[in-house]
């Protein structure tokens, strides 16, 4: 009898071969996801273009042929790869419910009950801070563009190929996502008691001065404004983090101690809640069940 991820081993182990078969399903599935989203940003290319493109049309004219701003094609196959970025660029964002819960439905089986918990959080929080750091890389890519540009001399026309433009944005926009994204890992391990706020609050200013190096080093552009846009909402977020770890540490600080009344040689009363949790990750029933 095959053991599949629902019904493991009594000691919560499985087979490294089952393993590797579960892996490879739920990347089939997180594939065929990101086919499909894939398929509809192919289809809908015009419309996401003409959004992807409004920050370059933006830009001051000065520098630009005939008074106008358009983006060059080099080659006969370039056409090709930008519709196939765009699509693949959409298609990751529209399939993220489905590769995210392929993820979860990997490793949950292996979470305890309360870690569980978390993860739900942190799904229900990080799409949003995504879409947020998207949209300000969004707001602030035609500034960025126009102080590089503006960097030309006087009597140049800048024509920029249509490929380097898109490996722009899909810089901004991915690199502000994911960097909104790390305020949240900060609360997530100080609620799986790894970083404690006295740690973070130690760590302030080397904190602060490593957002500030790596907005530097990471935006594409690399100019002041875009590498300010991203560090001081970051650092904001940053410090709404260390305000819920602050919270939290307070919060299990005041707990009251189940250990602090009883004797050396009295019997402490058992943590079912633990027991449970511990008896669901190894496969078994729990109490009462």
């Amino acid at each position: 009898m095959k053991l599949s991820r629902r019904t493991a081993a009594p000691d919560g182990r499985m087979p490294l071969m089952e393993h590797l078969r579960e892996l490879r399903n739920r990347l089939v599935k997180a594939i065929l996801g990101l086919v499909a989203g894939a398929i509809i940003g192919w289809i809908f290319f015009d419309p996401i273009w003409d959004w992807l493109k409004q920050p370059y049309t933006r830009i001051p004219t000065e520098h630009c042929l005939d008074g106008k701003c358009d983006l060059v094609v080099h080659g006969p196959f370039e056409g090709f790869f930008v519709h196939l970025k765009v699509a693949l660029m959409i298609g990751t964002v529209l399939s993220s419910p489905v590769w995210l819960y392929q993820l979860w439905a990997f490793v949950a089986p292996g979470l305890y009950r309360r870690e569980r918990r978390w993860t739900y959080t942190f799904m229900a929080v990080a799409v949003p801070l995504f879409l947020a750091g998207g949209a300000l890389a969004y707001l602030t890519m035609d500034k960025g563009l126009q102080i590089l540009i503006g960097l030309a001399p006087g009597d140049t026309i800048v024509l920029i190929g249509i490929q380097d433009y898109l490996s722009y944005a899909q810089a901004m926009l991915f690199i502000f996502g994911l960097t909104f994204e790390l305020p949240l890992f900060v609360v997530i391990l100080n609620l799986a008691g790894v970083l404690t706020h006295e740690r973070i609050r130690k760590s302030r200013r080397m904190l602060w001065f490593g957002v500030f190096v790596f907005a530097a080093i990471a935006t594409p552009s690399q100019d002041p404004f875009t590498m300010l846009a991203l560090a001081l909402p970051t650092i904001v977020l940053f410090e709404i983090a260390e305000v819920i770890a602050y919270l939290h540490d307070r919060r299990l600080a005041a707990r009251p101690d189940p250990y602090a009344e009883l004797s050396d040689d009295e019997a402490a009363p058992l943590d079912l809640e633990a027991i449970d949790a511990e008896l669901e990750k190894g496969g078994g029933r729990g109490r009462g069940r």
